[in-house]
């Protein structure tokens, strides 16, 4: 869910402004974004897609690797952000084509009389792409 100009305090009980100019306040953005790139950091280790050399290579082990990224969790990270190009309706735009494409594209469509197959398996049709098997 996109909510422009603000959002809910922490503690839950009340709405915090953002300045006009941003869609986010800068200091939840600079949070979103530590969170998210350190999530994504863990992940690409699990997955095996990082190496270490050297000095380094003790961070091969997942612990060493977690223990390594846990001060980065307690600074404040600085995000550079400023106005759009098109203005705060081009980004909105954007993002509502992204998220619904990504969300609910025409392949990933059912219709409610059609049952799925309990496997859930697809078919390949004349075009390549996957179709539900009935």
């Amino acid at each position: 869910m996109i909510v422009p100009g603000g959002g809910i305090s922490i503690d839950g009980t009340q709405w915090v402004p953002c300045s006009p100019d941003f869609i986010l306040p800068v200091k939840v953005l600079s949070r979103l974004f530590r969170g998210l790139f350190l999530a994504k950091l863990v992940a690409a280790h699990r997955a095996g897609r990082l190496k270490f050399f050297g000095v380094h290579a003790r961070l091969g082990n997942i612990r060493a690797f977690k223990a390594y990224l846990a001060p980065l969790r307690k600074i404040d990270w600085v995000v550079y952000a400023k106005r759009p190009f098109g203005g705060p309706r081009a980004v909105l735009a954007y993002l509502s084509r992204y998220t619904h494409r990504a969300a609910i594209s025409n392949r990933r469509l059912i219709a409610a009389t059609t049952p799925a197959s309990p496997s859930g398996g697809r078919t390949t049709g004349s075009r390549g792409l996957g179709a539900i098997r009935p």
